[in-house]
């Protein structure tokens, strides 16, 4: 069974992605995915936040929910705004982010490479979350969300879609993201067989963002294999729907923390237990680390800059060395009492994308004591931790810009 392979992608016919594509599922609440489709009938939400057409305050993981959504999948399609295509393809897809691009392949991964670990995770997933994607797939017959998977960087597969891309692409749109999404049709059988081959030789991928979406489609895919006297393996269920991109065009912004309140120490005392681990030194601007254990903090109206001492850091441990588990363990931990950051309410997570402003504005509002600002995790750290067969922290990276929903959907029919 190949690493990847082509497939009939179902995606927008000519004209109409401009009226389907959508932001990610996961990344608008009810109520934005709600004003979103206003005066949008084909928004990729219809499917993917499905409940936009049902009274607000139903719960979205009832079985209402995922009828409307396999409905809205087949009107879709009866209408003709979304058809699959003839033959197996691949696709390249370009992200632009103001003066940051990359440009990866769409693909259909190997279930059976997920199980065996060649495909490589680096985060536990939640029940609740993975049964609503095992449900979803199930209701639509289809994978809609498409798994951020990160391969090392090939020349051979660089020139590949470079040449690809040099022609005009099938879909140039914006998903209300700020981003360009660009789509390119890759066809050509010597491509795709070049392609195939040039993945298959590779050791490992890595899940960059779809934990959930990934297990989910190995969880359908052992229910689908159990339940066919006849199966293959060659069956769609035997593929999830992936964007693979290169290590080396990868953007990871930090990921910043805020604690709710100071663990029933002073703000000197508080200052005094950070200044026996960090050398602190006071701000007259907000701190964006510039380097590995470097950190800001953000305290009653004053940023301050943090170091940690290198002697204290684990370096041969893949995750302990990790500036949130340094923070963690150092500080967040010992001194603010927050002993589970996945599950204790009192520590809030706040993405890069959203700047330092939103750390300030957050403890100023008196709702959060203390915000933290880290520098991001690199592509290096997380594959590091994936080749261990570790988990990272939670929350430990933001990657920008989001792929988009509604572009090509993989079909298990």
């Amino acid at each position: 069974m190949p690493l990847i392979r082509a497939f009939r992608g179902l995606r927008p016919v000519a004209g109409r992605a401009a009226d389907v594509v959508a932001p990610p599922y996961d990344v608008v609440s009810e109520a934005e995915a709600r004003e979103l489709v206003l005066d949008r009938p084909w928004s990729f939400l219809h499917i993917s936040r499905p409940e936009v057409d049902l009274p607000a305050g139903v719960d979205p993981y009832s079985a209402r929910v995922y009828a409307k959504a396999a409905d809205n999948l087949q009107q879709m399609r009866t209408q003709h705004v979304l058809a699959q295509d003839s033959l197996p393809c691949f696709y390249a897809y370009r992200l632009t982010m103001g003066s940051h691009v990359q440009t990866g392949l769409v693909a259909a991964a190997s279930v059976e490479a997920y199980d065996q670990d060649r495909i490589k995770k680096h985060e536990f997933t939640r029940p609740v979350k993975e049964d609503d994607r095992v449900r979803q797939i199930n209701a639509l017959n289809a994978q809609t969300g498409p798994v951020f998977l990160v391969y090392p960087a090939d020349p051979g597969v660089d020139s590949i879609l470079a040449a690809e891309t040099a022609a005009e692409p099938a879909v140039d749109v914006g998903a209300g993201d700020g981003v360009r999404h660009q789509l390119w049709v890759i066809a050509d059988r010597s491509h795709v067989e070049r392609l195939t081959s040039l993945f298959d030789s590779m050791r490992s991928l890595y899940v960059a963002d779809g934990h959930h979406r990934s297990a989910a489609a190995s969880r359908v895919a052992a229910e689908r294999k159990a339940e066919n006297a006849g199966h293959c393996g060659e069956e769609p269920y035997n593929y999830f729907l992936a964007v693979l991109f290169p290590h080396d065009q990868m953007q990871i912004l930090a990921y910043n923390r805020v604690v709710r309140d100071l663990h029933g120490l002073t703000r000197k005392a508080f200052l005094e237990r950070v200044a026996a681990v960090f050398s602190v030194q006071p701000s007259a601007l907000p701190v964006k680390p510039a380097r590995a254990e470097e950190f800001g903090m953000y305290l009653d109206g004053q940023w301050y800059r943090l170091r940690l001492d290198s002697e204290r850091v684990p370096w041969d441990d893949p995750v302990m060395r990790l500036d949130v588990s340094l923070l963690q363990s150092e500080l967040i931990q010992p001194i603010l009492g927050v002993v589970d950051p996945r599950r204790d309410e009192r520590i809030g997570f706040v993405g890069g994308i959203r700047g330092l402003g939103e750390l300030a504005k957050r403890v100023d509002s008196g709702a959060w004591a203390v915000a933290f600002s880290l520098h991001p995790t690199s592509m290096q750290d997380l594959m590091a931790v994936a080749n261990a067969g570790e988990v990272m922290p939670p929350k430990s990276t933001w990657f920008e810009p989001k792929l988009a929903d509604g572009l090509v959907s993989h079909l298990l029919d």
